[in-house]
């Protein structure tokens, strides 16, 4: 069983100190929810998982399957069985979408892939997710709407079967039919023993897929490590809690941050 352990990780971003000692474990057959109020570390953890070279380690360690990571660049963990659905997926003109897909699955598979099969699987991957199959001849990301982007990163999920998978909020932009597209997908490669990690302001992505835990992160730590109750709670009462039980001062810009509910937001107001 693939496990992915973080330990006493300090990262800084311009000079600024990100976060501040995490230590957290996913490992395959997991969904872990990642909750905490905004600008608290959440994306940069994840990018920092995933080796973008913006985030510095200033101390700690990235370890896959006892192997340490930490100085291996991105495409080398994407080899190694990580996988990073982006927030804002970019545009990449003049790149067809299909092409940058082949390419990505040759480069994290031992055997290449030929042309005829590649087409029959990204076939029958688009149509899962209920895509039209002419976005794959278009260029990458390019004038597609946001919820395109998002399954779009799913596709390349689909198509690389990493082993522990990190979804940065890719249920933003989607309507409440999209939802449910993404959730099924999520939910039929849990059977397959597939880890996800998942960043969601959105309760109705986590009752669809079903945490088996949640981590919460406060001013760049793990603040908190349980299971899927604390989802329910924190959506209910906010983060206060975290405070007036644990001790914990909640640094925010935002006077009203940790009242802010999981799914506060005009998506959940749509899905009432």
């Amino acid at each position: 069983m693939t496990t992915l352990k973080i330990k006493d990780l300090h990262v800084e971003v311009d000079g600024k100190e990100i976060l501040k000692g995490v230590n957290a474990q996913i490992s395959e057959g997991e969904t872990v929810a990642l909750l905490g109020p905004n600008g608290h570390g959440k994306s940069t953890l994840l990018n920092v998982i995933m080796g973008h070279p913006r985030y510095i380690i200033t101390k700690g360690s990235l370890y896959l399957d006892d192997v340490d990571i930490t100085e291996m660049t991105t495409d080398e963990r994407a080899r190694a069985g990580l996988f990073l659905a982006l927030q804002n997926p970019a545009e990449v003109p003049g790149v067809i979408n299909s092409d940058f897909l082949r390419a990505a699955v040759n480069a994290t598979s031992e055997e290449k892939i030929s042309t005829y099969k590649f087409y029959k699987v990204l076939d029958n991957a688009t149509k899962e997710l209920k895509m039209p199959f002419d976005l794959a001849t278009r260029s990458l990301n390019e004038g597609f709407s946001g919820g395109e982007k998002k399954r779009n990163e799913i596709l390349q999920l689909l198509l690389l079967k990493p082993k522990i998978a990190m979804l940065d909020e890719i249920d933003s932009g989607l309507d409440v039919d999209a939802i449910n597209v993404v959730a099924d997908s999520i939910n039929k490669q849990k059977k397959e023993g597939r880890g996800f990690l998942v960043i969601s302001h959105y309760a109705r992505l986590f009752d669809l897929i079903k945490p088996t835990r949640a981590i919460v992160m406060i001013n760049g730590r793990i603040a908190l490590d349980g299971g899927p109750e604390l989802i329910k709670r924190i959506d209910q009462t906010g983060y206060e809690f975290i405070k007036t039980e644990y001790g914990i001062e909640i640094e925010k810009e935002d006077a009203n941050m940790n009242t802010v509910s999981i799914g506060s937001c005009a998506v959940k107001e749509t899905i009432k």
